[in-house]
């Protein structure tokens, strides 16, 4: 790579995870020696298994470690450059930084417009320019737009994903962190919620990094990818190039040269060994 082609890439990337140890419990290691990037206007996602680590490396980003009794020990977080290890998440906010939880987690009692109104909290250019976002958001989501007076404890899990993303939406962030976006939902739900990311990153320019089980439809949006195993990189590339690769393919795809086949079928050693090779 040429030096420009290095300033460039420099200048592009947005948030840049290097080399980080999370530790819960002070005994319990879950991260070891994690390394990642998102680069301006880009989807990234962060794919693996249950226990892989994806959920544990959002929260190191935007600071949530602390509620669970876990901290980074090792490494640095810089977002444009300047670590932001120190900040709380509300200062990660006002910074652009943003996460949409696994698991959705809307305020029950309150409607789908005052969920939505919690995303501005922090914002102070006035109820005009709040209003216009609730109807930009409303734009993305005409589903929610049908149910704005509804209790959000009340609409189905698709909506209240969608519910989620738009009060993230919100507080007008610059990137924006998904944890599980398909998780427990229809695989037509889980296309339309993928669609809207996608409309979100080209028409308004939010990038977005994404810890999903989903792999296939994961690759199928994102522009590059990260496969973590127990708390570590083990590959990672292009999206594109993931989708390809016979190892992904085979043991997150479940596909083989042989034809389809069961994760079960394969043998879990055999997999490490391949990563580590």
């Amino acid at each position: 790579m040429s030096m420009s082609e290095e300033t460039q890439t420099s200048q592009d990337c947005l948030l840049e995870v290097n080399n980080i140890e999370v530790l819960y419990n002070h005994v319990i290691l879950a991260l070891k020696g994690v390394s990642l990037s998102l680069q301006e206007g880009g989807i990234t996602a962060i794919l693996g298994g249950n226990g892989a680590g994806k959920t544990t490396t959002l929260k190191a980003i935007s600071n949530l470690l602390h509620s669970e009794r876990g901290e980074v020990t090792k490494g640095v977080i810089s977002y444009r450059g300047e670590p932001i290890a120190d900040l709380n998440p509300a200062a990660l906010v006002k910074k652009g930084v943003v996460q949409v939880m696994e698991g959705r987690h809307c305020f029950e009692h309150l409607t789908i417009d005052e969920n939505l109104l919690t995303g501005a909290f922090t914002r102070k250019d006035g109820s005009g320019a709040i209003n216009s976002d609730i109807d930009l958001v409303y734009s993305y989501f005409p589903r929610l737009k049908e149910r704005r007076k509804s209790l959000a404890g009340y609409i189905s899990g698709g909506e209240q994903q969608m519910c989620a993303v738009g009060r993230a939406l919100m507080s007008r962030p610059e990137t924006i962190l998904l944890d599980e976006p398909s998780m427990g939902l229809a695989p037509q739900l889980v296309e339309e919620i993928f669609d809207i990311i996608k409309d979100l990153n080209e028409k308004e320019k939010v990038s977005f990094l994404l810890a999903e089980q989903n792999t296939s439809v994961a690759l199928r949006y994102a522009h590059h990818g990260y496969i973590l195993e127990s708390g570590r990189v083990v590959m990672d590339g292009p999206a594109e190039e993931l989708a390809q690769n016979p190892d992904v393919k085979e043991f997150y795809l479940g596909i083989s040269d042989e034809g389809r086949k069961s994760f079960r079928d394969t043998r879990s050693y055999r997999r490490r060994k391949r990563w580590l090779n």
